[in-house]
């Protein structure tokens, strides 16, 4: 636990220049998509995307995360993220366009990265020893957010890899005493709710059995019962004089 957050303290103190710079070209691009949306600004942001997972991959873990066990592994989860999204710049299979799917949610993934900071310093953490807006967990939210909000095709290797990324991150609540991650794993159930559901009407025209009706039922069901038990095992962090 000790070398996971003195991994932070030292990327954090080191960087924190750069993550504003991150930040306002995060949020730069977003308003282009929702102002001026066109191939350019959708090219942009898959640039910018690729770009970020690059940072994490590179100087997240591998220059101020070299001393962990697992970091090399995490670089190369990081660099295929980014691979996938060169990818998709070059053969256009992602269009950012707005969708039907709820705002709220959207406008709730594109806060969590300013949200984990917020819940940081709510434990008593202190800077540079907190989690920042430029993290992994925090990459992750922000671009299911532009996912629920733009993304009409849905590629579910993007999705399945992201919402791999927010639930092993569980492990690192009790590991690492990061209860900041559970934000990250509650806001996921939703967008894969959403995405899967998307998926199951596209495909409406093929048998399958369970049919669509009683899957979505089902996919309902499943991510009410696992959002209820991460909002359970988070309130003691919430209230701990309660527990």
């Amino acid at each position: 636990m000790e070398i996971f957050w003195n991994t932070i303290a030292r990327y954090n103190a080191a960087t924190w220049r750069w993550q504003i710079v991150i930040v306002a070209a995060a949020v730069l691009l977003t308003l282009m998509l929702y102002r001026h949306p066109g191939k350019r600004v959708e090219q942009a942001m898959k640039l910018f995307l690729a770009l970020l997972n690059v940072w994490i991959a590179l100087v997240y873990y591998l220059v101020y995360g070299y001393e962990r066990s697992y970091s090399n592994v995490m670089v190369l989860f990081w660099a295929l993220m980014a691979v996938l999204w060169l990818y998709d710049l070059f053969a256009g299979t992602t269009h950012f366009r707005r969708t039907r799917r709820p705002g709220l949610l959207s406008m709730l993934l594109y806060l969590m990265p300013m949200i984990y900071p917020l819940f940081s310093l709510m434990r008593g953490l202190t800077f540079p020893m907190m989690t920042m807006p430029v993290m992994p967990c925090s990459v992750v939210v922000f671009t299911l957010g532009l996912m629920v909000a733009f993304t009409e095709r849905i590629n579910l290797f993007a999705v399945l890899y992201l919402g791999h990324w927010a639930f092993i991150g569980l492990a690192k609540v009790y590991f690492f005493g990061i209860p900041e991650d559970y934000l990250l794993a509650v806001s996921t159930i939703p967008a894969l709710y959403l995405f899967f559901r998307e998926y199951v009407r596209s495909d409406t025209n093929r048998n399958r059995k369970p049919d669509a009706r009683v899957f979505n039922l089902l996919l309902t069901v499943i991510c009410l019962v696992v959002g209820a038990f991460f909002m359970a095992t988070l309130l003691p962090y919430l209230h701990p004089d309660l527990w």
